[in-house]
């Protein structure tokens, strides 16, 4: 009976560790959306965000081996039970300030809310609680093996997924061609808009894809922290009416005003085909252009609050 009991605590054991090292992996495999969710909360700058989001999976793949490895008991149950309930105390702020949206606990795998990912989380600590006492490997070399297992988790999140601020270049290759995109100021549908007039960000967006959704969402967030004003945003689409709609509620980006663009060709050849692309105008001479990954933030806020 004790070691049918030992053993059914050791097979969970294991199976919390394989859902904490399945969860980091979905995490990574959805890392973009993951750390746009961490920085959503403006507890960080967006490049720290970058490198919360990678600690964030690296706990979590250390958590995971170590409780497969069977060593080190306490400090990994111990460890568990914190991570736990730092992410319940981040689920119940979510709640009280209103948000519905996935905690992307599971990447983009399995959507959750706060209240789904609240129960998941309650069910775990309680099975946590079951295997708190239950005897452990001692072997010499624990301390070697947690070593081992922090260093190869480090290592193998920044290598499948170095973070952007560290990757990006510091002067990236100019995708607008200003003067296709100015003559398409002064033409229909835009001109009438007076996007050369003070302040204006123009964004080159595709409805169907995914980073030019993620990078709206990123703008959108911004906006609304710095406080710029919405009406000086303007969204420039590819696509249709239809793909504007899914566009805004996968994005969850705030609306703001939109254009379908007539010519497609045009379009494109304004951004020599690549899509997203964020120009900041001042009195329609360009003063930033980003794509989603080298948005920098402290160079958009200065634009935003002067």
């Amino acid at each position: 009976m004790e070691a049918s009991r030992s053993f059914g605590k050791s097979a969970l054991k294991v199976l919390l560790g394989l859902v904490f090292i399945i969860s980091a992996v979905l995490k990574v495999v959805g890392i973009d959306r993951f750390e746009i969710y961490i920085y959503s909360y403006h507890f960080f700058s967006l490049n720290f965000s970058f490198i919360v989001a990678r600690l964030a999976i690296i706990l979590e793949l250390v958590l995971g081996l170590g409780l497969i490895s069977h060593t080190l008991h306490k400090l990994y149950w111990w460890g568990s039970m914190a991570m736990l309930a730092g992410y319940t105390l981040l689920l119940l702020y979510a709640l009280i300030i209103g948000r519905n949206d996935s905690c992307h606990c599971f990447g983009d795998f399995l959507q959750l809310d706060p209240k789904q990912s609240l129960i998941k989380n309650g069910v775990l600590m309680l099975l946590f609680l079951l295997i708190f006492k239950m005897k452990c490997w001692t072997t010499p070399f624990r301390w070697i093996i947690l070593c081992l297992v922090v260093l190869a988790s480090a290592i193998g999140v920044f290598v499948a997924s170095p973070p952007d601020n560290l990757t990006s270049n510091s002067n990236p290759e100019q995708n607008l061609q200003v003067e296709l995109f100015d003559a398409m100021l002064d033409d229909a549908p835009l001109d009438s808009l007076k996007l050369k007039e003070g302040k204006q960000v123009v964004c080159f967006f595709s409805t169907g894809c995914e980073y030019c959704q993620m990078a709206a969402q990123k703008l959108s967030l911004m906006q609304q922290y710095y406080g710029f004003p919405a009406e000086d945003i303007t969204y420039l689409f590819m696509g249709n009416e239809e793909g504007i709609e899914k566009f805004y509620e996968q994005s969850e980006s705030t609306r703001y005003r939109d254009v379908l663009y007539p010519e497609v060709s045009r379009l494109l050849r304004a951004v020599n085909g690549n899509l997203p692309v964020i120009v900041f105008l001042e009195n329609g001479h360009m003063v930033h252009e980003y794509g989603f990954r080298n948005m920098e933030e402290a160079e958009i806020k200065a634009f935003m609050a002067s």
